[in-house]
């Protein structure tokens, strides 16, 4: 049996110019009444500031593909990306990645252009928790449809915003 759920990320804005997530997230930060359960610290973030401010994808290098061991671990210099420092200071707040210490679920909000609806993305088909959560909220949604989209390889490490929790969850809206 899993530990409870005690701590959870939303994260919006790790694309700057993805902005559903931003305005929720926004919405949070001022009222989060909505999201606040007993028991349960729900923290609403903004991942990606400055590319939201200029309303782009990222400034220096996409903050969704930098949360691997070497950029992490990246000595903090002058001249390294603001996305690999934004990272690093993500992984400090909510991790760190891999620890028993880091926030137990972050639910990633992302747009997209593409004809997919409301989309969850899972990179793990052996969590339990989270194939049971995925559940509730499909049924929850109904009748609306809610894909699912599996992105599990035997091999690789995500290096996802969301990857830093215990149990990450990309959701994709138009």
């Amino acid at each position: 049996m899993s530990s409870p759920v005690r701590r959870v990320g939303l994260f919006g804005g790790t694309h700057g110019n993805e902005l559903s997530g931003v305005l929720l997230v926004r919405h949070w930060q001022r009222d989060g009444a909505e999201i606040q359960r007993p028991g349960v610290e729900v923290k609403p973030f903004l991942t990606n500031p400055r590319a939201v401010e200029r309303c782009t994808r990222y400034i220096d290098c996409d903050l969704n593909r930098v949360f691997d061991p070497e950029s992490l671990g990246r000595p903090v210099v002058e001249d390294i990306p603001y996305e690999v420092r934004r990272a690093q200071e993500i992984n400090h707040i909510f991790g760190p990645k891999g620890s028993d210490d880091a926030y137990d679920l972050i639910f990633d909000l992302h747009n997209t252009t593409s004809n997919m609806g409301g989309t969850i993305i899972l990179e793990n088909s052996r969590d339990d928790f989270t194939i049971q959560m995925v559940h509730y909220i499909k049924n929850a949604l109904a009748p609306e449809p809610c894909p699912v989209l599996l992105i599990e390889h035997p091999s690789l490490k995500y290096a996802t915003t969301r990857s830093v929790a215990k149990h990450p969850i990309g959701k994709y809206q138009i």
